[in-house]
């Protein structure tokens, strides 16, 4: 099966005052296309920093990471235009504006890729639809529940056809009743083909993956399929 993420002998350093951070280090990964994989880890095992990477919302200090196998080591303009096309990103706290509605917030990755406004107009519309918030159209986040937030920022990562879609803690801000049904989202997604990489501190949130990648003080140190 082809490869959506392909990471090699991956590090991360930062510089901090005269010292140095080593976040992560030696990290070998492949997720294959339309897999279903979670990385787990508690606070400071590195996780975050691997999503950012694997996100292009940063680059690794040594190593290799290809993404449908074109390297992302590159300037921020192009990593900027890679994350567009590529990745759709469900965060903890939903990351939606507050002074645009439901169809606005959709919208906004659309906009960014240029696409005409019957376009936009259309593709909004359909993962709005497909996400159950077709009635909340023109409301504003401070109107909505904190799954109907989830739900439009569900639709949003959809809303550009992406290949991967990165959840983020995506149950973290959610009761235990919504984070499921989140979740049970999650899985449908990946069941339509896309590959999905959930990061979560929650070992019984990573179970709901296929796959589950462990990280411990910047190092993978476990990497196995779910027989649940």
């Amino acid at each position: 099966m082809p490869l959506s993420i392909q990471i090699k002998n991956l590090g991360k350093t930062y510089k901090m005052g005269r010292n140095e951070y080593i976040a992560l280090s030696n990290i070998n990964l492949e997720i294959s296309k339309g897999e279903f994989v979670s990385i787990v880890g508690p606070s400071g095992a590195g996780k975050s920093t691997l999503m950012n990477i694997i996100g292009c919302l940063d680059n690794a200090t040594e190593g290799e990471y290809l993404l449908d196998g074109v390297s992302t080591n590159c300037n921020d303009n192009k990593l900027a235009e890679i994350r567009n096309k590529k990745i759709g990103f469900i965060f903890q706290n939903y990351n939606l504006l507050p002074k645009l509605s439901v169809r606005e917030n959709v919208e906004l990755p659309l906009v960014y890729q240029g696409l005409n406004s019957n376009e936009i107009k259309y593709r909004a519309h359909e993962v709005i639809k497909k996400v159950g918030l077709e009635e909340h159209l023109n409301h504003k986040p401070s109107e909505l529940s904190g799954g109907q937030k989830q739900r439009v920022a569900i639709a949003r990562a959809l809303a550009s056809k992406p290949e991967i879609i990165l959840a983020d803690e995506p149950t973290g801000a959610l009761d235990s009743k919504t984070g499921k049904e989140v979740i049970e989202m999650i899985k449908e997604i990946n069941e339509d083909g896309n590959t999905v990489v959930l990061i979560t501190h929650d070992m019984q949130i990573a179970k709901e993956a296929k796959r589950i990648v462990t990280v411990k003080d910047g190092k993978i140190i476990s990497d196995k399929y779910n027989t649940k």
